[in-house]
């Protein structure tokens, strides 16, 4: 898709810290895998900024909709995203990216782990693999605080099913009513949701440590480079 002008259909406060921009197609085609981003911007601005699409392309198909996820402290860059309202016009360019999605999983097992923000594209991993009747699927979900977990009430139907497997763990969270995990995501955790090492293809999002500390823990725990994939995430 070439650069085209959208509007927000739907703003929803995803977290304390993010907000979920729906877009409203309006007719246009975008071919996307699940993983892929968009270049968007308020429009007329200059300075679009990358946003992955926190969609699957069915439910994309579906709504005539995509799903942007934009943290309320990501930056200047990004400023303008963070104060359009429903109605507003978004310049919209891609899609574009290589961390997707395979079109056969061919693994025993699929593991997600997302840090903040990051969990934009593994949602719309999850809601294709869902679509296409895999099993074996873990989340590894870490988040600054427990009310920071965007999609949670969505992704805890999916464990109640016993379609997911679902683990949190927060950073920062001082309250004595959280009573899951605590942590930066380590070894402790990478052991309650890794069953099959040598057979589990991962995908892995959020900002640069987590990515980097995560690959280095998969892999010391038998996962090979090849079943590894990854995206770096601001914030």
């Amino acid at each position: 898709m070439s650069l085209v002008t959208v509007h927000v259909a739907e703003v929803v406060s995803a977290t304390p810290r993010s907000r979920l921009l729906c877009l409203n197609l309006q007719g246009h085609t975008l071919g996307f895998k699940p993983g892929q981003a968009v270049m968007a911007a308020a429009h007329g601005r200059e300075d679009r900024r990358p946003y992955s699409i926190a969609c699957s392309p069915e439910r994309a198909s579906e709504t005539g909709r995509i799903e942007l996820l934009v943290a309320l402290d990501s930056g200047a860059s990004s400023a303008h995203l963070t104060r359009v309202a429903a109605g507003a016009a978004i310049d919209v360019e891609g899609p574009f990216g290589h961390f997707t999605f395979p079109d056969t999983a061919a693994a025993e097992r699929l593991l997600f782990v997302a840090g903040g923000t990051g969990i934009a594209p593994l949602r719309a991993m999850l809601d294709h693999a869902l679509r296409r009747g895999l099993t074996g699927i873990s989340l590894l979900y870490s988040a600054r605080r427990s009310d920071e977990f965007a999609f949670i009430d969505e992704l805890r139907q999916h464990a109640r099913s016993g379609r997911l497997e679902l683990h949190q763990t927060v950073t920062r969270d001082e309250s004595t009513s959280w009573e899951g995990a605590r942590g930066r995501i380590g070894r402790a955790h990478f052991d309650s949701v890794l069953h099959a090492p040598a057979s589990t293809l991962c995908f892995v999002c959020g900002p640069p440590p987590l990515v980097t500390e995560s690959v280095a823990t998969l892999s010391a725990l038998g996962v090979p480079g090849a079943l590894i994939r990854t995206e770096q995430w601001g914030k």
